[in-house]
């Protein structure tokens, strides 16, 4: 079988779950756009606050050193990943990836209809320049590790009496490259948030920090 047909049949036998987990997300992604208007008064200009000493931080150069900054952002992405390989190794864990992908897009969600919502434009860019480049990748691994994962799970449940010895080496190898290479992805996208994104947001902070005060 070539690469070609593979790529098809991978699909073709995936491609629901794909259909399933982006719903899971996107439902996410709602949910925390309308979670936004949840908010009571005092709760919305607390967080601006936060927001307000952001942006000036931000305007000023007070930006984390690069190394510490790649540390934790690659800590927090990889931490994500690694949650999600595990419990794909479970049955029982095959629902919490899909809390896992809702809790994603209701950060997403929240954080772009906060500052749309209370930033109007001007959020709007802040949101393009410090949360849309990186999740360009960080969502489409995340669903690809997802179904990976629900699909590894899946095929444990319907050969879970097999005894032959691929049954579960070849699918668990595969499984884990997914994860590995998804994993050197996201190193990528934490070097960019180290080292690009600080570029980027102070572009954009001075307009942003009379607006917030």
């Amino acid at each position: 079988m070539n690469r070609n047909q593979s790529l098809q049949l991978y699909v073709k036998e995936n491609l629901s779950l794909y259909l399933f987990v982006s719903v899971i997300f996107i439902t996410g992604v709602i949910f925390g756009a309308v979670m936004v208007n949840a908010l009571s008064l005092e709760q919305k200009q607390e967080i601006m606050r936060y927001l307000g000493n952001f942006f000036s931080s931000v305007d000023q150069g007070g930006f984390m050193e690069t190394n510490a900054s790649f540390q934790q952002s690659f800590a927090m992405h990889i931490k994500w990943i690694l949650i999600i390989w595990i419990l794909g190794m479970s049955v029982i864990g095959l629902p919490l990836i899909l809390v896992l992908d809702f809790l994603k897009g209701v950060l997403i969600g929240f954080t772009v209809g906060y500052l749309v919502g209370q930033l109007s434009w001007k959020g709007l860019l802040f949101a393009l320049v410090s949360v849309a480049p990186q999740n360009l990748i960080i969502i489409p691994a995340l669903l690809i590790c997802s179904v990976t994962a629900m699909a590894f799970s899946i095929h444990m449940v319907k050969h879970r009496f097999m005894t032959r010895k691929g049954a579960f080496y070849e699918p668990f190898m595969r499984y884990s490259a997914t994860i590995l290479v998804s994993g050197v992805l996201l190193a990528g996208v934490a070097l960019f948030e180290a080292h690009i994104s600080p570029v980027m947001m102070k572009w954009v902070t001075p307009m942003l920090v009379t607006m917030s005060s």
